[in-house]
């Protein structure tokens, strides 16, 4: 087996993979029907912003003290609740489109709710794959996970616009449900040794603390908290360009979003074949970003476009993904779970008024000067960012003891919380920390 690939020999992992891919084709067919049907029902950016941002609000909303449950709960447990309740909440849309009763409230009222049930689900989903791999692997098992991620990117908004034009927007939806089932019932089915062991290690916001206090996290957490504002609308974007810009049916919508999940992809792959935490990429691949929104400003062919997207979607990727994998490098695992609803709020937390103000320019100036102003904001909160020398890479062999600046943390936010370990389970706790010194 390629080295890239090794970490499948641990079949609990392959099990959960393989079931995340047919989960995440369903998830694709479902975004994309819902933009699809947001702009049949209102014909506005805006108003698909609104939708987007109402999806992303949870998680400015939630995710810290997600996180915090995350540290304290059986991780798997809390991903199986929240994958049923994402399956019957799919239920119930796919039944009420093909009753032909939605409107536009519904939508905004679904979005909200399937944020908020993501909000609970992502730190603790994040935090399980460590727990499913050496630490060692984990950086090829977030790689693989993004993999899975954007290898359904590209084909299920393809699929969903076949599905739409055959038989109609309730199909999008209803196989979604079905896509819920391997993933819950591979979750039902981890050893116990994979379930989380409660914690109780302080308070919800101590997972910013950590990374206010470590340079290198802040600085990567103030370049994703600047990018996600304005270089990664792309749920916004590309429907409304399809439809509003370029008049396209929902067959061309469904091809630019697949042409987007295909450079996703390509960059997962990059990604998995050089594994490892890479801070430098992060500035390049906001750099790359902010020229591809400025590249589509101008009158470009449909083939071009497509092109463009796809180059976006890897750029996205290699952005993400070393963030996430530097992130899960150098945070301790006592702090895990909160650190990752930390990332998950800045990513996703940002993310309404990214979506709400890509749709409002749009509305108002339109497709191009909207891509235009958007890759000249991104280029501009880079700048600060140009004379910081950042590590090339970050190897998660390199991790060791916990420093004493994550003792004194962990120590100081069991105290404050008023729910501290005994000595054994002290003692037990084996926790290891970041391989940065600032």
């Amino acid at each position: 087996m390629p080295a890239a690939f090794a970490v499948f020999q641990n079949r609990h992992y392959f099990r959960y993979w393989l079931a995340l891919l047919v989960s995440n084709l369903g998830s694709w067919m479902q975004s994309a029907a819902l933009g699809w049907l947001t702009l049949q029902l209102s014909a506005s950016a805006e108003a698909l912003g609104w939708v987007v941002a109402l999806r992303f609000l949870p998680s400015l909303l939630f995710s810290l003290p997600a996180g915090s449950l995350a540290d304290t709960f059986s991780r798997r447990q809390i991903v199986r609740l929240a994958q049923m309740l994402m399956m019957l909440l799919s239920l119930w849309m796919a039944i009420w489109v093909w009753q032909d009763r939605v409107v536009f409230w519904h939508l905004l009222l679904f979005s909200f709710a399937q944020g908020t049930l993501t909000a609970l689900d992502l730190p603790a989903r994040q935090a399980l794959v460590v727990e499913l791999v050496s630490r060692q692997n984990y950086p090829k098992a977030l790689s693989l996970n993004s993999f899975t991620f954007n290898l359904s990117r590209l084909f299920g908004p393809a699929l969903a616009g076949l599905a739409i034009a055959a038989w109609g927007m309730a199909w999008a939806f209803g196989v979604n449900v079905l896509t819920f089932v391997p993933l819950i019932v591979v979750l039902w089915r981890l050893p116990v040794a994979f379930q989380q062991k409660p914690l109780r290690t302080g308070r919800f916001w101590s997972g910013f603390t950590f990374v206010w206090r470590e340079p290198l996290v802040r600085s990567l957490f103030l370049i994703l908290a600047w990018i996600s504002i304005f270089g990664v609308n792309f749920s916004t974007l590309i429907p409304a360009y399809a439809r509003l810009e370029m008049g396209l049916e929902v067959q061309g919508y469904g091809f630019l979003m697949s042409a987007f999940g295909l450079g996703a992809l390509g960059g997962s792959l990059w990604q998995i074949w050089s594994a490892g935490a890479r801070p430098r990429r992060l500035w390049w691949a906001g750099l790359w970003l902010a020229a591809l929104h400025l590249l589509l400003a101008f009158k470009v062919p449909v083939w071009g476009v497509a092109l463009l997207w796809a180059a976006c979607g890897a750029a996205m990727v290699t952005l993400l993904l070393n963030t996430n994998t530097c992130v899960q490098t150098l945070v301790s695992d006592a702090l895990r779970g909160r650190v990752m609803a930390a990332y998950s709020m800045v990513l996703m937390g940002t993310a309404p008024l990214g979506a709400w103000l890509t749709g409002w320019l749009f509305d108002l100036l339109g497709g191009r000067p909207t891509l235009a102003i958007l890759g000249g904001l991104t280029l501009l909160g880079l700048l600060p960012f140009m004379r910081q020398t950042l590590p090339v890479i970050l190897e998660p062999e390199q991790v060791g003891e916990p420093s004493a600046k994550d003792q004194m943390l962990t120590a100081a936010t069991v105290s404050a919380s008023g729910k501290g370990l005994s000595s054994r389970q002290q003692a037990g706790s084996g926790t290891k920390s970041s391989p940065y010194s600032p």
